[in-house]
């Protein structure tokens, strides 16, 4: 039981981390893109008027605590604004870093413009991934991780030996096994009734 248990889990999440690819897509063509539009038709600025790079680290701390930074993008690059810097942050704990928060900061004044959170299910896919993987509990989870896996693959290939055993027997084998004997005149297989002994 706890192993079908655990091979649901791990076939559901590893049916959820095939969606990640086109889950991030649809929330960078619809949500990012919703969040960029007013931006998108200003000129990006030189680099004599951007304000301080550590300025829009420290900001981006403030609006995201508990976060890491872990990667900056600058105005005017691919999938970002003209005007932001966009600070990509997650979580430090174990269960949060891969949670990702991007935090835009205005590059002409080093404001606060936003941050903005992953929506609920890319929240779920992520959270769910190191689960697939056995990622949460390190080194002692792997194992137990890499035992059910052998589990689950002697219960498949042994089903497979029976099934293919099972095969090799014939219709006719079986059902004289089950008690069954075949009629010289029809050819149709009939239950043998056993007899009783005489006392």
């Amino acid at each position: 039981m706890a192993t079908l248990v655990w091979a649901s889990v791990v076939g559901f999440t590893g049916l959820v981390n095939e969606l990640q690819t086109p889950l991030f897509g649809l929330w960078r063509l619809t949500d990012v893109r919703q969040i960029l539009r007013p931006y998108a038709s200003l000129p990006v600025p030189s680099q004599d008027h951007l304000s301080s790079v550590q300025k829009a680290f420290e900001t981006a701390a403030k609006a995201a605590p508990g976060n890491v930074v872990t990667g900056l993008s600058f105005p005017g690059a691919s999938f970002g604004s003209p005007v932001h810097y966009v600070l990509w942050t997650h979580g430090a704990t174990p269960l949060r870093a891969r949670l990702f928060t991007p935090v835009l900061v205005d590059a002409r004044t080093g404001e606060l413009t936003g941050a903005y959170p992953m929506p609920w299910y890319l929240r779920f896919l992520e959270i769910s991934r190191p689960l697939h993987f056995g990622d949460y509990g390190g080194m002692p989870l792997r194992i137990l991780w890499a035992l059910l896996d052998i589990v689950v693959i002697g219960v498949l290939v042994s089903g497979l030996v029976l099934w293919a055993a099972k095969r090799r027997i014939s219709p006719d084998t079986r059902l004289r096994a089950l008690g069954y004997e075949f009629d010289d005149d029809t050819g149709l297989a009939v239950h043998r009734i056993p007899t009783r002994a005489a006392p």
